[in-house]
């Protein structure tokens, strides 16, 4: 089974969303999303449960780890202890979990997150924390995949009974990763898609890195590259969830129809488009 989507349900201009019900709009194109303002605050609870109860019974949720929980931030910034940090955060998916529509947790590393013992250990800490939610792993930094590690991450990964991240970014040296066509967990791999604008990506610290990191628009053979990759990755898992994140210029929702095109996919059960007359 293959699964696309794209990141977040909102700044997708083509899809034409209503300001009112963006989500409900959203889910008459796409099965699935990810949920990436989790990441700079986790939602409440009340807010995840609108999200099950806008979307139908087979629409499916990835959520994005908040920042302190992959060393983006210190959770010291934000909460009492770790442990409220977590609780805030189990307490905020709960909704979704309990539905049956919770994917994967998304932990996105920072480039600076590199293979260390110390590191290691902090994955499995992780694990411990989440219990049995399923966590999938994106590193950024390229030691994980070196001639010495690689071997090692991915075993590490399903001894963990991780997710697998496949990523396809701009490749500037250690902080980025490479395509590895890998599964570590046999019910999903997860794929994500940034674009391969190597100026945008190296401008993450600048005020307009959100309008040029991932301005990117796939072309007609980087699709069809996809495609294959997609095909060679579903003897490894059962389901591979392909996320476009190339939001920047509003490409995502373009280039994600046209793989799904592509792949001769047609998804059933999709919310009804909504047919507002009169505007919102």
């Amino acid at each position: 089974m293959i699964t696309i989507g794209l990141t977040g349900f909102s700044d997708h201009d083509s899809l034409n969303l209503s300001n009112k019900h963006k989500l409900i709009d959203y889910a008459a194109h796409f099965p699935l999303v990810e949920i990436d303002t989790s990441f700079y605050a986790i939602p409440s609870p009340r807010t995840t449960s609108k999200w099950v109860e806008d979307t139908p019974e087979t629409f499916s949720f990835v959520v994005k780890a908040f920042s302190a929980m992959t060393m983006h931030k210190k959770w010291q910034d934000y909460f009492d202890s770790e442990i409220e940090m977590y609780r805030r955060f189990m307490d905020a998916i709960a909704p979704i979990s309990e539905s049956g529509k919770l994917k994967a947790i998304l932990c996105q590393f920072p480039p600076y997150f590199n293979c260390t013992k110390e590191n290691v250990a902090y994955l499995r800490h992780i694990a411990k924390q989440m219990g049995d939610l399923p966590i999938a792993v994106e590193f950024r930094n390229s030691s994980w995949y070196s001639e010495a590690n690689k071997e090692k991450t991915l075993a590490f990964l399903e001894e963990l009974k991780m997710i697998h991240v496949v990523v396809d970014e701009p490749q500037i040296g250690t902080g980025s990763v490479p395509i590895v066509l890998r599964g570590t967990n046999k019910a999903q791999t997860i794929v994500r898609l940034h674009g391969r604008n190597q100026y945008g990506w190296m401008k993450a610290n600048s005020p307009e890195w959100r309008e040029v990191r991932t301005l990117y628009r796939y072309n007609q053979e980087e699709i069809a590259e996809w495609a294959k990759y997609i095909s060679h990755l579903q003897k490894e898992s059962d389901e591979i969830i392909v996320i476009f994140n190339n939001n920047s210029g509003g490409d995502a929702a373009d280039n994600a129809k046209h793989l799904q095109e592509m792949l001769k996919i047609e998804y059933k059960d999709l919310a009804p488009l909504q047919m507002d007359l009169f505007g919102d």
